[in-house]
């Protein structure tokens, strides 16, 4: 993902929203965690910033749609913040030796706790530039570590590029190259809770689903459609029943011109679209926007 530094000094970091193109529930370990096979995309422009600017010490501070959303702690925190992003720096500076005397700001586009991995995704960006401010090797011995300690979707996040996320998405595998494709992303900003949709899930007593061995090529935009129409998301099902506008929100989807294939991505209650054509992403999004203005909607490509 690319970083720049404007005249303001700050160095700045994009946070891409994920895409799970399919996410299917492998199984359960004992411990609780479920085993998934995903395949992975990222948004080239929707997403958070991440602002890093040296200073005399930490400090942490949100802006954007979403920021009301956090604690008065973690809008406007130090060390003692929870954020995800405080908690990667911290880690980072740790493992590095290095004092965190930065101004970490993020803005944040995201909604939370939707399923588009928006909070890995911002503490990814974090690493990813704390290790250019710092000059650090970007493969530094212990990163592996620092980024799976983070939480689950964060090493995927890091590298930002479409995978195969299988186990308990520790096992990554680099995808093929995907086509270019627009696509709109559409949250009912309604609460959904993963552990509700996972025990949602468990009382439908499912059987599990096999692993997939990904096509050598998904280059070719209708071949890619046609393999993602013969996958599916597991937990599209208990997701509707804990929030049932998700149905309303994939038939809208569905209902816009150019619309070629939509599903729920990840447990929350994002869901996505793919299109033909951009202008007609475009096009679906201010009207899903005017037509249901409490729903928060974006478009852009991946």
């Amino acid at each position: 993902m690319s970083m720049a530094f404007p005249t303001s000094g700050a160095l700045r970091v994009f946070a891409p929203a994920k895409v799970n193109l399919f996410l299917h529930v492998t199984g359960r370990l004992a411990n609780g965690y479920h085993t998934l096979d995903s395949l992975v995309a990222f948004s080239r422009d929707i997403g958070d910033v991440v602002s890093i600017t040296p200073a005399e010490r930490f400090r942490f501070s949100v802006d954007g749609p979403f920021a009301p959303l956090f604690s008065d702690e973690d809008r406007d925190g130090g060390l003692s913040s929870s954020n995800l992003c405080v908690r990667a720096a911290l880690a980072l500076a740790d493992a590095t030796d290095l004092a965190p005397d930065v101004h970490i700001h993020l803005t944040k586009n995201l909604p939370q706790a939707a399923g588009l991995g928006g909070g890995s995704a911002d503490a990814a960006a974090v690493v990813r530039g704390l290790l250019s401010l710092w000059g650090v090797p970007e493969r530094f011995e212990g990163l592996a570590n620092l980024l799976k300690d983070l939480g689950a979707d964060v090493p995927a996040c890091y590298f930002g590029e479409p995978v195969q996320l299988q186990g308990i998405g520790d096992v990554l595998t680099p995808a093929p190259a995907l086509p270019k494709m627009p696509v709109v992303l559409v949250n009912p900003l309604i609460p959904c809770p993963t552990p509700q949709v996972f025990s949602t899930w468990h009382a439908t007593q499912p059987t599990p689903s096999m692993p997939q061995t990904l096509p050598a090529m998904l280059a070719d935009r209708d071949e890619f459609i046609a393999y993602l129409l013969a996958q599916r998301n597991d937990l599209t099902g208990a997701a509707r029943q804990v929030v049932p506008s998700i149905s309303e929100v994939l038939n809208a989807l569905l209902a816009q011109p150019g619309c070629l294939l939509a599903r729920l991505s990840g447990s929350g209650a994002s869901c996505f679209g793919l299109f033909e054509q951009r202008d007609q992403a475009i096009s679906a999004a201010e009207s899903l926007q005017a037509l249901k203005p409490e729903w928060w909607s974006a478009s852009g490509t991946f």
